[in-house]
């Protein structure tokens, strides 16, 4: 197979079979990158069988996988940071190199060492028509609000500053404070990489918003909110949360009103940002007191639904409920067609590049958790995936923890480390 070269750095290429790895390594390519899903159509050699040839033929190998039609930023970044990592020539497929290309073509006008206007010219000169790459850029010029995701690997957890782009007003959403559990130490290293974008582009903050009290990493509200000012906020049912760790950590003192946060939000509560105005849903079955926040065509829908291709999440946290995520799922999947969602988590299945945003319209034909599935059908495949899963890491479990202005009695010396974090960061 002879790769379509586009420059000295990138050559795009059909579908090779497993013995076209040996002639890419004699070619001089180092490194391939593979964009095609896996299941495609029948035949195709897969993404494991794709590895193993690669390193047969001493090649580097990457896998971002993307269907045309549903090309996300976060897909972009990862082609380009496999190429960035590849030691020599790379060689990016898919079925027919078109989406190969595409990637490559919308990285470099996001970068603007190409101009939006050129990218079909670009591609006719190759042999290939990137229509769709057009479309594409004409529909995020279009989008508000605008989104930057963080992804944290720790906890493959994803961080959102949304914006208006007209005004320059922004709400961070579910940050994530830093932790190292060996040494008990906490961080602000992501919360520092939101705050550096938001001055670069020199936005206002005006709202800090949790989706859920995260039992799996501390929040980043408080620390953000001494840095910007911006109100901090989460569903009103955090109250119910608040009581149920009030019994299971023995933890008197603690306030279960809510007052740690400056709002708490009620289903249907309505907020802005800039010019935008943002709706609450209610959604439980995570926890007790997940909410969604809507933002124009965007929709932040926390642990509720991941990607297609990743399913749903865990309802086995205390006060999860299988049956209360399905109804909050369907409710999601009322919006229309065309909003965007982006999930809380991304787990990177099959060894993939990180990947939060999604849509309703993706979630209704490929979610392998709801796709053709009933409300008794789910929840049964829920709880026994949820039975298979490592027992639920609180937070909690491994601190004892001082309330923002007020104190906890001495502790026992029982081999835990205790940290000072403000309740709102649990």
């Amino acid at each position: 197979m002879m790769p379509v070269r586009v420059n000295e750095r990138i050559s795009v290429a059909g579908q090779p079979d497993p013995a076209d790895f040996a002639d890419f390594a004699t070619q001089g390519f180092a490194a391939v990158i593979n964009a095609r899903p896996e299941g495609e159509e029948p035949g195709q050699p897969g993404n494991a069988a794709e590895k193993m040839s690669a390193a047969a033929a001493g090649l580097s190998y990457s896998f971002v996988p993307v269907k045309g039609n549903e090309i996300t930023e976060a897909d972009i970044r990862a082609f380009q940071a496999a190429m960035a990592e590849a030691k020599g020539p790379v060689v990016a497929h898919c079925k027919s190199g078109t989406r190969a290309l595409t990637l490559y073509a919308l990285g470099e006008v996001l970068d603007g060492r190409m101009k939006a206007t050129d990218v079909q010219t670009f591609g006719e000169g190759l042999g290939f028509d990137l229509a769709g790459a057009c479309r594409w850029l004409e529909k995020v010029a279009s989008q508000r609000p605008q989104v930057k995701a963080f992804f944290e690997p720790h906890t493959c957890s994803v961080q959102y500053v949304v914006f208006d782009p007209v005004t320059k007003r922004c709400a961070i959403v579910d940050p994530v404070l830093d932790f190292d559990e060996m040494s008990g130490a906490t961080g602000t290293v992501n919360a520092d990489a939101m705050l550096a974008f938001i001055e670069s582009e020199r936005m206002t903050v005006e709202w800090i918003l949790d989706t859920h009290p995260h039992a799996d990493h501390f929040s980043a509200a408080h620390y953000l909110q001494e840095k910007t000012g911006a109100p901090t906020a989460i569903g009103v049912h955090v109250t119910d949360v608040q009581r149920l760790w009030k019994a299971i950590y023995n933890w008197p003192a603690l306030a279960t009103d809510g007052s740690q946060w400056d709002r708490l939000f009620a289903d249907g509560d309505t907020f802005e940002i800039g010019g935008l105005t943002g709706r609450v849903m209610f959604s439980p079955g995570h926890t007790l007191a997940s909410v969604t926040y809507v933002i124009g065509d965007a929709a932040f829908v926390h642990d509720t639904m991941f990607t297609p291709d990743s399913g749903t999440a865990r309802t086995d946290f205390p006060g999860g409920s299988a049956t209360a995520l399905w109804r909050s799922i369907q409710a999601i999947l009322s919006l229309p067609e065309d909003t965007r969602l982006f999930s809380g988590h991304d787990y990177q299945p099959g060894g993939r590049h990180p990947r939060w945003e999604s849509t309703v319209a993706a979630q209704k034909r490929a979610n392998t958790h709801i796709a053709g599935i009933d409300e008794a059908g789910f929840v049964a495949l829920r709880q026994a995936r949820d039975r298979t899963l490592p027992k639920p890491k609180l937070m909690l479990h491994a601190l004892q923890v001082n309330i923002r202005g007020g104190r906890l009695p001495e502790p026992e010396d029982n081999g835990r480390r205790y940290l000072k974090i403000p309740l709102d960061a649990l």
